[in-house]
């Protein structure tokens, strides 16, 4: 089993995610560079949180077209597993990996602070370690985390229980009060129709250890480990 890191211009998270990888959960990983094209021999990929590009243009839309995004929609394609942490969840979104689009924060404002998430779908390969309504205190930083869909695809969405994660109250009550940024059905998480790709905007590498302030994104990791050594 080994994991990969994606570094593009602009990433700032790419370290942690490496550090959860081979520091805490004791697997092996790599960083691939951006002109990289090569993901032979992994099991997962990792697109990190940042600020790829300067999020000129729109969030993730010049790094959708760096060259390890062609390996990796090629990857996903065949079913590997992709999580896209935050700018990485921006960029699935603009390379077609995840249906939808990201705006910009509700409140106009860069958002940095522990919010809380439930568990919607507990049934994949990112959240196998869950149980299905668990509330989860994971932190955000982001601009543009503001997730929206045309109702027939929000339809889809819930149709096929692709939303993986919604924002939420400490005691798990959704409603707009308890959503940071706006974003539509309080989304903070979704997988593709295959179950294989996931974006989510909370940093779970941020949170994954008690020494962080919370545990709870530790499990992100975790599910995918379990997953791929029994699958």
């Amino acid at each position: 089993m080994k994991f990969g890191v994606v570094v593009l211009p602009g990433s700032n998270c790419d370290q942690d995610c490496f550090y959860v990888i081979k520091d805490v959960l004791k697997k092996p990983v790599r960083y691939i560079w951006h002109k990289d094209t090569d993901v032979d021999g992994l099991n997962c990929v990792i697109l990190p949180g940042g600020f790829s590009y300067g999020d000129y243009l729109r969030t993730g839309a010049i790094a959708r077209f760096s060259p390890v995004m062609k390996s990796i929609a090629g990857f996903a394609r065949k079913g590997g597993t992709v999580i896209g942490i935050c700018n990485g969840f921006q960029i699935l979104l603009e390379a077609g990996l995840l249906p939808g689009v990201m705006l910009r924060n509700k409140g106009l404002h860069f958002l940095c602070k522990y919010v809380y998430i439930k568990t919607e779908n507990n049934q994949t390969r990112f959240t196998n370690f869950y149980n299905t309504g668990q509330i989860l205190r994971i932190p955000v930083a982001h601009n543009e985390g503001n997730y929206y869909i045309d109702a027939a695809g929000l339809k889809e969405l819930r149709d096929n229980n692709q939303i993986v994660f919604r924002y939420c109250s400490a005691t798990g009550e959704i409603s707009d009060q308890f959503n940071p940024n706006g974003a539509l059905d309080n989304i903070a998480g979704i997988i593709n129709k295959k179950g294989n790709v996931l974006g989510m905007m909370p940093h779970p590498e941020r949170s994954s250890e008690r020494e962080l302030g919370s545990p709870d994104g530790y499990f992100v990791f975790k599910s995918i480990v379990e997953w791929l050594e029994n699958r």
